[in-house]
């Protein structure tokens, strides 16, 4: 579907309507890898922490497509990602215990200074073919292209709405020969960007365009990896319709059931819902929701606030084994001071997030006198929040890290914990929706519907680890 162009609109349609690409990089941490080891390509790879021999406590950052294929999934303890998938190191042919080669994979350790360094070149590119670039994180951006490009379509014939999509790689590239087709020159331009990337960084990318932020998202989403697909002004209800509600910004899997009970299942069914009927059971955010699935989002593309806080999120079969909750929380420790320490920054309060059968949601957290930046500290008091839900249930763990610091400011001693707690999250079911395996955190300049749409990165291995600012 590289280059697919959804039917359903007519030639000579407003050219001002804006023209939004969101770019998201295919598995980023893994493409650096291999691109500095190139006979990595096509093999299950692994990028995280805590897998060498001797070490018991680390976390997935990012699997590739081929790892998925074993289980493997970011956020996952890596104790966890060796049973699923066992290091090709130890993958002897003479040795009849050892694994079976077919089934182990390479693992490397996460080495932010080389992912900045193309990331880098990635942003250099974007912010040359983009007067306004919005970098979401370190591998996904939001670009307004409208004064560069337009919707006008370009080609020998005029698009038929009735026409089929092309249904094989032949058809694909007959009609990328020009053979009786049309394209619009916004996908020519998103082509353009995403062949860039790849030339001077040396990494794909997949490529959503369309004329709002959050159908775009779910473009570069649609056809991973290395998609493009283009969704057109007058086409976005059309596209939107048969996805499932959780497609949706702003629904999550709570919210999912919620309207599944109502019965709505679809996008296309919820913007056919009774908005009335909605507001009823959603309050103002039923309005939100309907006109989420209409394909109706006016936000500008912004430059990209600092963040306030930074958390992930696992989920769990509901158990009460202490082992298990503890093994999470090191390895989403492990990962959130990692994540602070990738975007140099301090912080000042520790949390976690504990939701025990059915949905109930509970946080606790502890104050610093002042910022730090002490990956030990954040697992230890992690795991002592943890000991008041000892012998409970618990369905999903989360980690957070808040009161960030970006400047340079000095580090509190452990000395200055002033061990204050508290529940700062309530016992609210809908707190919880919109996080699955999540990279949780909240921005300035995003809504609660931006930060939720994380969980729909399952697809490119990295950001399965959900990231709603």
């Amino acid at each position: 579907m590289d280059g697919e162009t959804l039917p359903g609109a007519d030639a000579g349609e407003d050219d001002a309507d804006r023209v939004i690409l969101h770019v998201d990089m295919d598995c980023f941490y893994a493409s650096c890898e291999r691109l500095r080891e190139p006979g990595l390509a096509g093999e299950p790879l692994v990028v995280g922490m805590g897998y060498e021999p001797g070490e018991t406590i680390g976390a997935v950052a990012t699997a590739s497509y081929e790892a998925r294929e074993f289980g493997v999934d970011s956020a996952q303890p890596i104790s966890q990602a060796l049973e699923n998938l066992p290091r090709r190191a130890n993958a002897d042919p003479d040795d009849p215990d050892a694994p079976d080669p077919a089934e182990t994979g390479h693992y490397r350790p996460v080495d932010m200074e080389h992912y900045k360094s193309i990331a880098a070149d990635v942003k250099e590119v974007l912010h040359d073919c983009a007067d306004t670039v919005r970098e979401v994180s370190v591998d996904e951006a939001y670009l307004d292209v409208t004064a560069r490009t337009a919707w006008d379509v370009a080609g020998d014939v005029e698009p038929d709405p009735e026409a089929a999509e092309p249904e094989s790689s032949e058809a694909e590239e007959s009609a990328a020969a020009g053979s009786a087709t049309y394209r619009r020159l916004a996908e020519g331009y998103a082509r353009y960007v995403r062949d860039r990337i790849e030339r001077e960084a040396g990494v794909p990318a997949s490529v959503g365009v369309a004329p709002n932020m959050s159908t775009a998202k779910i473009a570069s989403d649609f056809d991973k990896p290395e998609g493009l697909v283009v969704v057109p002004p007058g086409t976005v209800q059309e596209f939107l319709a048969p996805l499932p509600t959780e497609e949706v910004h702003g629904v999550g899997p709570v919210t999912a059931r919620t309207l599944a009970s109502m019965g709505i299942e679809t996008a296309g069914e919820l913007a056919e819902a009774d908005v009335a009927e909605l507001e009823a059971e959603f309050g103002d955010r039923g309005r939100e929701l309907y006109e989420r699935a209409r394909g109706e989002d006016d936000r500008e593309v912004t430059p990209t606030g600092l963040p306030k806080s930074l958390s992930r999120e696992s989920s769990l079969p509901a158990t009460d084994d202490e082992e298990r909750k503890r093994s999470t929380i090191q390895a989403l420790a492990a990962d959130v001071s990692r994540r602070a320490q990738e975007r140099g920054c301090l912080y000042r309060t520790i949390g976690i997030k504990v939701i025990q059968p059915p949905y109930d949601v509970n946080t606790r957290a502890k104050s610093l006198s002042g910022p730090v930046d002490d990956p030990e500290l954040v697992e230890t008091v992690a795991l002592e929040l943890l000991e008041e839900f000892e012998g409970e249930q618990a369905r999903k763990l989360g980690v957070r890290v808040s009161n960030l610091d970006f400047g340079d400011s000095d580090q509190a001693t452990l000395g200055g914990f002033d061990g204050d707690d508290g529940d700062v999250g309530g016992n609210t079911a809908d707190a919880a929706d919109g996080e699955q395996l999540t990279d949780w955190i909240e921005s300035d300049s995003r809504s609660t519907d931006d930060r939720e749409r994380g969980r729909r990165r399952n697809r490119d291995g990295q950001k399965s680890l959900e990231e709603f600012e």
